[in-house]
């Protein structure tokens, strides 16, 4: 199964392990100790973030310890701030359709009237 970024921090778990490894990187038990769920079901967490690129295992003698690779998270980033910009504009031609002075009319007599739109001519 083909994984990415988005699918990673889609659950609020491996959102909170990928947390706390990003300040200090932890072996797999100390990770494990931190939430109420199984071993197994950490080990699934990890598996899914090591997949995605957020997290990479080092080896140090005996231990397993998770480090975090938080770049990917760029893409994340990346497609937030083209829909911020995008339903940034839309909003901002709302309120000024809003802010137009009929508009401004209609508020202060609290009434509720439709609003007529004229249809474009086809020109045939």
């Amino acid at each position: 199964m083909r994984r990415d970024v988005f699918q990673a921090i889609a659950d609020p778990t491996r959102r909170e392990i990928l947390d706390r490894i990003a300040h200090q990187s932890l072996n797999l038990n100390s990770v494990a100790e931190q939430f109420e769920i199984s071993r197994p079901a950490i080990s699934k967490h990890i598996k899914i973030l090591t997949e995605c690129g957020l997290i990479v295992i080092r080896q140090q003698g005996r231990e397993r310890f998770c480090e975090a690779r938080l770049q990917k998270l760029n893409e994340v980033s990346k497609w937030i701030e083209q829909h911020r910009v995008f339903w940034s504009s839309k909003l901002d031609a709302l309120e000024s359709f809003l802010n137009k002075p009929e508009m401004q009319t209609r508020k202060s007599s609290g009434k509720r009237t439709a609003i007529k739109v004229k249809k474009k001519s086809s020109g045939k």
